[in-house]
C-alpha cells in the first residue's frame, strides 16, 4: 500500500466515526449545555491520547508477522460486519442509517433527563453523553490509525489522515449546528467495509504464512473482486425481497397477521443463501449500562455496582474485538489457521482468504435475518 492509499483508507474510515461522534456531541450541546458537552469532549480526547501513548509503542514491538495476523483478523471481522450491515441496508432489509433521526432521538433523551452538577461541571448528563460518544467512536479511530499506520510503518501519516477527517467533520458540524444528514454515511460504510475486508484478508493471509501472487499488487485485484461480490449480494437480496413481497401480497393475510414481508424474505434468504451479527445499532456497552437490573430470583443476591461495571467493561471489549457475531470471528480464526497449515505445503494457501469472505459474508447476512 502506498502513502496515498494509506491516507485515503484511514481518512474514509475515520470520517464515519467522526460523523457519529459529532452527532452525539451536537445533541448534548444543543439540548443541554454546550460548555459541559465540550468539557466531555476534552476529557474524551485526553483518554484517547493516553490510549495511543500506551498502545502505540506496545503494538510496534510485535513482530511484523504476528502484527499482520492480529491486525488482519480484527480488520476482517470489522469489515465483514460493516459490509453485512451495508448490504442489508442497500437491499431494504434494514433501515438506512439516518443521522437526523439519531440526532432527534439523542436530543429528546437529553431534554428529558434531569440536570445534576458534579465535580464543578454544571450539566453532568451533557458531559457524560459527549464523553462516551467521543471515547467509544474515538477508540475505533485509534484502532484504525494504529493498525494501518503500524503495519505500513507510517503512523504519522495515518494520524494526519484521521485528524483531517475529524477536523472536516467538526467544522461542518459547527457550521450547520445540525446532524450531518447529507453525508452519504451508508455509502461510506459500504466502501470502508470493502477496504477493511480487503486489507484484513491481505494482511491476515501474509501474517499466517501465505504468499500472495504479485505481492502488494494483488490488492488491486482483491479489493475490486470483494466489491463486485458485495454488489452481487445486494442484487440477489433485492431480488429475494421483491419476489417475497410479491408472493406475500398475493396471499390473503389471516386476521392479526402483520404480513411482515421482511421476515418472510429473511426466511427465503436463509434457504437460498450460500452456506448455512446483531443488526441493531445499539452497542453492547450501552445495553449493559442502560438496561434496568433484572428482578432477583429466589434468594439470589443482587450484583454490586462494581461487579456490574466490571461486566459492562468486559462486554464492551468483547463487542469491540469479537463484534456482534462470534461465529464470524471464529470463522476468520479457522481460515487463518488453515492458511498457516497449508502454507508449508502449497503456494496456493492464500486462496483460503478470499474463500473465507465468500462463505462468511453470506453466512453473516443469513444469521442477521433470523
Amino acid at each position: 500500500m502506498n502513502d496515498g492509499a494509506l491516507f485515503l483508507a484511514v481518512f474514509l474510515a475515520c470520517i464515519v466515526e467522526a460523523v457519529e461522534a459529532t452527532t452525539i456531541v451536537l445533541a448534548a450541546g444543543t439540548a443541554r449545555h454546550w460548555r459541559s458537552a465540550m468539557m466531555g469532549v476534552a476529557a474524551g480526547i485526553v483518554v484517547l491520547a493516553v490510549a495511543v501513548a500506551i498502545a502505540g509503542p506496545a503494538i510496534s514491538l510485535l513482530p511484523l508477522g504476528i502484527l499482520r495476523l492480529v491486525v488482519g483478523g480484527l480488520l476482517l471481522v470489522f469489515g465483514l460486519q460493516w459490509m453485512r450491515k451495508a448490504i442489508l441496508r442497500a437491499s431494504g432489509f434494514k433501515p438506512l442509517h439516518d443521522e437526523e433521526a439519531i440526532y432527534r432521538k439523542q436530543v429528546a433523551a437529553a431534554e428529558a433527563a434531569g440536570t445534576q452538577a458534579r465535580f464543578g461541571i454544571r450539566d453532568w448528563y451533557a458531559f457524560t453523553l459527549s464523553f462516551k460518544g467521543v471515547v467509544l467512536e474515538g477508540l475505533e479511530v485509534v484502532f484504525i490509525v494504529l493498525t494501518f499506520g503500524t503495519n505500513q510503518k507510517n503512523i504519522p501519516l495515518a494520524a494526519l489522515a484521521a485528524a483531517v477527517a475529524v477536523v472536516i467533520v467538526v467544522i461542518v458540524g459547527i457550521a450547520v449546528r445540525a446532524p450531518l444528514a447529507r453525508v452519504p454515511e451508508n455509502t461510506l460504510k459500504f466502501v470502508v467495509g470493502i477496504m477493511l475486508t480487503s486489507f484484513g484478508v491481505f494482511w491476515g493471509v501474509e501474517g499466517a504464512g501465505g504468499e500472495w501472487p504479485g505481492a502488494d499488487a494483488s490488492l488491486l485485484v482483491l479489493a475490486p473482486a470483494i466489491a463486485v461480490f458485495a454488489l452481487l449480494l445486494v442484487v440477489v437480496m433485492r431480488s429475494i425481497r421483491r419476489a417475497t413481497a410479491a408472493k406475500t401480497a398475493s396471499v390473503p393475510q389471516a386476521v392479526g397477521d402483520s404480513g411482515n414481508g421482511g421476515a418472510t424474505a429473511a426466511a427465503a434468504f436463509t434457504t437460498a443463501s450460500v452456506g448455512g451479527a446483531p443488526s441493531g445499532s445499539s452497542s453492547v456497552l450501552s445495553a449493559a449500562v442502560s438496561a434496568p437490573a433484572a428482578a432477583p430470583v429466589g434468594q439470589a443476591r443482587p450484583q454490586s455496582a462494581g461487579v456490574r461495571r466490571l461486566k459492562a467493561f468486559g462486554l464492551f471489549w468483547y463487542d469491540f474485538v469479537i463484534g456482534d457475531d462470534w461465529q464470524i470471528a471464529a470463522g476468520v480464526l479457522v481460515a487463518f489457521i488453515a492458511v498457516f497449515a497449508l502454507s508449508g505445503v502449497s503456494s496456493l494457501s492464500w486462496i483460503v482468504g478470499p474463500i473465507a469472505v465468500v462463505v462468511l459474508l453470506p453466512y453473516g447476512i443469513r444469521r442477521a435475518l433470523r
